[in-house]
């Protein structure tokens, strides 16, 4: 099943969001299919047993259900996380595009809440602040469960689902920091969506092809077989540190081909297009804007 955060075109302005499942063309509320979730925070906190109501419910529903999705505007696919945390350097080529080191472990950074953005949604680029903005297209991943030791074979029962993640990045401030949450946490440089792709239609996480594009430009073109450390290790080890909690986001790494590694850079700019695509999850898709 797929599901995401959307406001309905006839929605008074200033209206929250709704968790719809997205069926095609068409999204239905999930309050209607037998859960009283309005994120999908709520959802995963219901338990299994609700989504298999939902799961239910839909398999019963006409083809026409619910209204039509490109009428809507798109909030995060993942609202309120009780955290972001991102995985750095999981693919070698973009380790040594960047020249910088991933032999210790996984480089490990958390994202603020104020950083995530929706698909169709606009990205403030602050050109007094950094000019050296770029794109990473990543796997997201949302923990189903509380999660603590696992192995890695039995980790992958933690996962909800996944999703598509666009990691901007300020890269002067990466490169002048030794940290990496401010340079990555501006306001909307973390576009989390369209979607939201249970687990169960993700049989291998492992075996997705990965696009970027910026302005039609196909800039990043891989897969997620190439990440160091598979999404089951990632959890398990982030596990064996720390308690991943229901509704957790894990950015799982960032493939070759970063705009600071091109020759000339490419930057993104103001009036710059940037879409993300993961096999099997969708493309997400961010407009690039001077701050107002």
């Amino acid at each position: 099943m797929k599901f995401a955060h959307l406001i309905p075109a006839e929605s008074p302005a200033g209206s929250d969001p709704e968790l719809v499942l997205v069926r095609e063309d068409r999204g239905v509320p999930v309050r209607e299919l037998g859960s009283s979730a309005t994120t999908l925070g709520d959802l995963i906190a219901e338990g299994p047993e609700a989504l298999d109501r939902v799961r239910a419910a839909a398999e019963a529903l006409s083809a026409d259900a619910g209204y039509a999705i490109d009428s809507a505007s798109y909030a995060p696919a993942v609202i309120a996380p009780p955290i972001v945390l991102a995985v750095g350097l999981n693919y070698d080529e973009h380790a040594s595009e960047l020249s910088l080191d991933n032999d210790s472990g996984p480089v490990l950074f958390s994202l603020f809440p104020n950083s995530l953005g929706a698909h169709e949604g606009h990205v403030p680029l602050p050109p007094a602040i950094s000019d050296e903005v770029d794109y990473e297209g990543e796997l997201g991943v949302i923990i189903g469960k509380t999660t603590k030791n696992a192995s890695v074979e039995e980790a992958l029962d933690s996962v909800f689902g996944y999703t598509v993640i666009n990691d901007i990045t300020a890269r002067d401030i990466q490169f002048r920091e030794p940290q990496w949450s401010r340079c990555k946490s501006f306001d909307g440089f973390t576009p989390v969506g369209p979607v939201v792709v249970t687990a169960d239609e993700i049989p291998d996480p492992q075996a997705l092809h990965i696009t970027t594009d910026v302005d039609g430009l196909r800039v990043q073109d891989s897969t997620t077989g190439f990440m160091i450390r598979t999404v089951a290790q990632l959890i398990s080890t982030l596990s064996q540190e720390l308690t991943l909690l229901p509704g957790t986001l894990i950015s799982t790494g960032s493939p070759g081909g970063a705009g600071r590694s091109r020759k000339p850079p490419l930057y993104l700019r103001p009036g710059t297009d940037v879409t993300v695509t993961i096999e099997g999850i969708g493309a997400l898709t961010s407009h690039c804007i001077l701050p107002e």
